[in-house]
């Protein structure tokens, strides 16, 4: 399989943005977001399955991945929702079916309710959208990232890799954990990954879980039932509060259901967006 490329750049507020586009030029548009401290990399399989019939647009959240990481640089979910308003302007999707897993369903539903960002359909794959949200390990971090940055960087990798590696289900190949982890290790990558954490705000959500009820477009709700980082039950909590949403639990998957079950979530999400199209 073709390594997972990203040869495109945008300049958002938050720093330089780097995006693919795959399949047909003429395709129903979907855009794919990542969650944390992940990157689009975890799409790639979903992404080359969804290209047979759609424009699949994948791009890495400043501060994330291989996009730009600099000291000062606002990664919070405000900020995240604010750079895929900018995104979609650039790309010129006016009503795209929107994909979006973890954090980044956080900053999807930031767009469509806070900025009025208009979407034909919104999947969810385990999405933080649910107040109290991050795992014990997670408030650690953030209440004392000044202090973590300061790990020698053999005990900050191996840190990484213990917490990405911990999100439930069959567990990751070591050669995707080893990309995962990546991103976040040296010079740029080790502060980076304790900013995004730092910036993780429940405020952000908060904001906006009153507005879930208002949510008038078709959408899909997956959630990896073996998810340890966020409760399945957070799940059918958010599909209770969606109108008309689809509840779709996935048996055998954590929290990285793109991983643990590519398969599965896939022919979810074909069944959903050719219906939504």
């Amino acid at each position: 399989m073709a390594p997972w490329q990203l040869p495109e750049s945008f300049r958002s507020a938050s720093g330089t943005v780097r995006w693919n586009r795959l399949g047909p030029a003429d395709g129903r548009p979907v855009v794919l977001l990542h969650g944390t401290p992940f990157s689009s990399y975890v799409w790639r399989a979903v992404a080359r399955s969804l290209a047979r019939a759609y424009r699949v647009f994948v791009w890495d959240m400043p501060g994330y991945g291989r996009s730009e990481k600099f000291a000062g640089q606002d990664v919070s979910l405000a900020a995240q929702g604010r750079v895929l308003t900018e995104l979609l302007d650039h790309w010129g999707l006016t009503d795209p079916l929107v994909v979006a897993h973890d954090f980044g369903g956080a900053v999807a539903l930031r767009a469509h309710l806070l900025h009025g960002v208009p979407y034909r359909a919104l999947a969810l794959v385990d999405p933080v959208a649910l107040a109290p949200w991050g795992s014990p390990f997670f408030r650690l971090v953030r209440d004392h990232a000044e202090v973590f940055e300061q790990l020698p960087p053999a005990l900050h990798g191996a840190l990484v890799r213990e917490y990405v590696g911990s999100s439930g289900g069959p567990g990751l190949h070591p050669a995707v954990l080893d990309e995962l982890v990546g991103p976040w290790l040296g010079e740029s990558g080790q502060p980076a990954f304790y900013r995004q954490i730092a910036q993780a705000d429940q405020r952000h959500t908060d904001e906006i879980q009153d507005r879930y009820p208002r949510i008038g477009v078709p959408t899909l709700i997956c959630w990896g039932e073996e998810d340890a980082w966020i409760p399945v039950a957070k799940g059918r909590e958010l599909a209770g509060l969606v109108p008309g949403a689809r509840w779709e639990p996935i048996g055998g998957a954590g929290h990285l259901v793109q991983e643990d079950a590519p398969a599965e979530l896939t022919a979810a999400l074909l069944g959903f967006l050719r219906e939504a199209a």
